[in-house]
């Protein structure tokens, strides 16, 4: 059960491991991008490539779907970037329903952790399979494997490094439960009294916006835990001037140099090379964005087409 990339790839090391899939389901057909072109998910273009059984239910809980889903007489469900499922469907196959988590569980639950690890700074995440429960993300953990976080991954990179980890990490854990050899261990083991779970809920573009009197750390991590997608924002204004041009700034990188301005979020350029914006305790460099209508491109390219003259901020 998957939606998108991410699963396809566990998907496809299960078809390489001789694993039988009686059945693949995934999310239905959607409008997608500015035409609103109805798009189908990258599991389902996966899965009709290698002729696997289809299901695209609308509700889990439709008395046709849970016939059809019954009559797969599945030994057990594996579930990679889907929804929420009834207890009805993650309760009924032998050997169970088990996740697979883009974080070291208990620690970063939710739709986006990979986002949430870089934008909070941290340099060690994981993977993490886990029984599912009838609460989200707290089920029985069975396997763990950590990750490095390096300085300059952003969402994309550190996404396709799990990607590939994480469908290790499934054979890894269908080995164990073949063999009965797995040790589940409840969530709440691992939950001390003093241990502060950090959520990592969906992000939604209000979520996204630049606060530039933020540390040029906390602005940093947060464009990298955002590029490629959805994408750190902020909207760009000259001084004297009304028209202010939405930007989306897909890499940045902190600068070591004497503050000019006082105020955060004023721009220094030389209108050639590069763009510098103040935050609280100094400044960040843009490398790559985006301006309302036009292509993503670096900071080198974007000045030779944009009258910068006269001073500007964020």
């Amino acid at each position: 059960m998957g939606t998108p990339d991410f699963a396809v790839y566990s998907l496809k090391k299960l078809i390489e491991n001789n694993y039988n899939i009686v059945g693949v389901i995934t999310a239905v057909d959607q409008p997608a991008g500015r035409g609103k072109k109805i798009k189908m998910s990258a599991v389902k273009e996966f899965a009709l490539e290698h002729k696997l059984n289809l299901l695209q239910p609308v509700n889990l809980k439709d008395p046709d779907f849970i016939e059809k889903l019954h009559a797969l007489n599945a030994d057990i469900q594996i579930v990679v970037a889907f929804r929420m499922l009834p207890a009805i469907v993650w309760d009924m196959p032998p050997f169970g329903t088990f996740n697979l988590h883009a974080s070291l569980l208990p620690q970063y639950r939710g739709a986006a952790p990979i986002n949430h690890a870089i934008i909070n700074g941290e340099t060690e995440t994981g993977l993490t399979t886990f029984f599912l429960d009838k609460e989200i993300d707290t089920g029985k953990i069975i396997l763990q494997e950590k990750c490095s976080i390096d300085a300059n991954d952003d969402f994309g990179s550190l996404h396709d490094k799990m990607m590939i980890l994480g469908a290790g990490l499934i054979i890894k854990t269908l080995e164990l439960i073949e063999n009965k050899r797995h040790n589940s261990i409840a969530q709440s083991d691992l939950i001390g009294n003093s241990t502060s779970l950090k959520p990592a809920p969906k992000i939604f573009k209000e979520d996204c916006k630049i606060n530039w009197k933020l540390t040029a750390e906390e602005i940093n991590n947060k464009i990298r835990g955002l590029s490629p997608y959805p994408t750190a924002y902020s909207y760009i204004q000259a001084v004297n001037g009304e028209q202010k041009y939405y930007v989306k700034i897909f890499n940045a990188e902190i600068i070591d140099k004497t503050a000019t301005f006082e105020k955060e979020g004023m721009v220094e350029s030389d209108k050639k090379n590069y763009i510098h914006v103040k935050c609280k305790n100094g400044y960040i460099s843009i490398k790559e964005l985006q301006i309302e209508g036009k292509k993503r491109m670096s900071t080198q390219d974007f000045l030779r087409g944009f009258d910068f003259s006269g001073k500007w901020s964020f």
